[in-house]
């Protein structure tokens, strides 16, 4: 199997290299923008939009111009890939995997690509970049494989590297048997066999002190030296909400793939769940502030990244992972088959009307969750994936009064990985 995997880094440059990235990255924003106008003026007056090669074409022309003459200092390649990046965006507009391309602003993802002519030295923990030279690092762990390329980007006040490679590794079998997931906002995420995550909450823990920061932003004046410090300090509270709840993640997705072959999971549309119910001036919506409430906290656990992390790790381990309709999830009895909503009260408790199983209402989704993706496998003529997983489903392992113990674990795994999944 041919893995592709990126290694990320924080880099350790000087002053004058801090400088040539922060050109550099500008620079690339400015070739993006560049084309994006050019294409978008080309449909406006009938023409066939630019490729990639006419677009390189237009970049050579460009660097001649006498107001973007500067561009000729810039690295090429670190140009030509934002180009490449403007005709991927544009397909997957196409391919309705995404929005409309919009232009680039400053201090937002700023970032350039290298595609090759880079040297890794991990032996003294230092990087060789085109026209930027030798470059410290943090060397955190060892990058394994082949280098695809690199990127550079700023975020938080730091510039990482992100080293994407490409090795070979044998086929793995997942072992361990399967496991159905159900998430939620009191309980992160619950499994069928018991165990289930609090959730972090890491916004929350952070939110008054994120809103003094705004407060103060809002009374600085806009440029001043003070206002770049206090969105310094903004940006700082904001990084560390992503690190710590996308650290979280890693870690309880690592061992949820290292321990299961088959992961259930319910196909909710998050992006549609966490829209706003404010409506129209013609016709507002209800109950406005509660649902901004739970918008937030669905938000804040983060359910599309714990999906994402998902995919892929299964994938390197062998194992699968079943996407399940979520509809009556928790409301369908796992003992005897019967859907009302009478089932699920309250947000905790589990009672059905017909047979009188009583459980928790998390364990119950999870439970459901599992059956589903059980029984999808089997129509798909797949009883089992790796190791011997287990044969009876979750409604038979209730009926036979073996009903799991509840189990909590630890707000954070023990396992440790911060392996990223790769970006072309």
């Amino acid at each position: 199997m041919i893995l592709l995997q990126a290694f990320k880094y924080e880099l350790r440059p000087n002053g004058e290299q801090t400088r040539w990235m922060r050109r550099f990255a500008g620079a690339c924003r400015y070739v993006y923008n560049k084309g994006l106008a050019l294409q978008q003026a080309l449909h406006t007056a009938g023409e066939k939009k630019l490729g990639y090669a006419g677009l390189c074409k237009a970049l050579t022309g460009w660097k001649t111009d006498a107001a973007s003459l500067w561009l000729a200092d810039m690295p090429s390649q670190a140009l030509q890939q934002a180009l490449k990046d403007l005709e991927r965006a544009y397909t997957n507009f196409f391919e309705k995997r995404a929005a409309f391309p919009q232009r680039k602003k400053k201090g937002r993802h700023d970032s350039f690509r290298y595609p090759q002519g880079c040297t890794i030295d991990q032996a003294n923990s230092r990087v060789f970049l085109p026209k930027l030279g030798w470059i410290r690092y943090r060397n955190s762990r060892q990058a394994l494989g082949v280098i695809k390329n690199v990127t550079i980007s700023y975020s938080g006040g730091k510039w990482f590297m992100s080293v994407q490679t490409e090795r070979e590794v044998p086929d793995s079998v997942a072992a361990g048997p399967s496991v159905g997931i159900d998430v939620g906002i009191t309980r992160f995420a619950t499994q069928s066999d018991g165990i289930f995550l609090d959730p972090l909450d890491s916004f929350k823990k952070k939110e008054a002190q994120l809103a003094r920061a705004q407060r103060a932003l809002c009374r600085k004046v806009k440029f001043s030296n003070n206002w770049k410090k206090e969105k310094g300090h903004v940006a700082k509270i904001h990084t560390d909400i992503a690190n710590a709840r996308r650290d979280y993640l890693h870690k309880a997705t690592t061992t949820i793939c290292k321990t299961h072959a088959v992961v259930c999971i319910e196909d909710l549309q998050v992006k549609n769940m966490s829209r706003s119910a404010a409506g129209t001036a013609a016709a507002p919506g209800r109950n406005v502030a509660a649902k901004s409430g739970l918008n937030k906290a669905i938000l804040d656990q983060g359910w599309g990244e714990f999906r994402r992390q998902l995919e892929y790790k299964t994938a390197w381990a062998g194992g699968r992972l079943i996407a399940v309709p979520p509809q009556n999830t928790s409301r369908t009895c796992p003992c005897c088959g019967h859907i009302a909503a009478e089932n699920r009260k309250t947000q905790a408790a589990f009672r059905c009307v017909l047979c009188g199983f009583e459980a928790n209402a998390d364990i119950v989704g999870a439970m459901n969750i599992l059956s589903r993706g059980i029984k999808m496998l089997r129509d798909e003529g797949q009883d089992t994936v790796g190791a011997p997983t287990r044969r009876k489903t979750a409604a038979q392992i209730v009926c036979g009064d073996t009903l799991p113990e509840v189990r909590v674990m630890a707000q954070k795994p023990t396992e440790v990985t911060t392996h990223e999944h790769a970006h072309a």
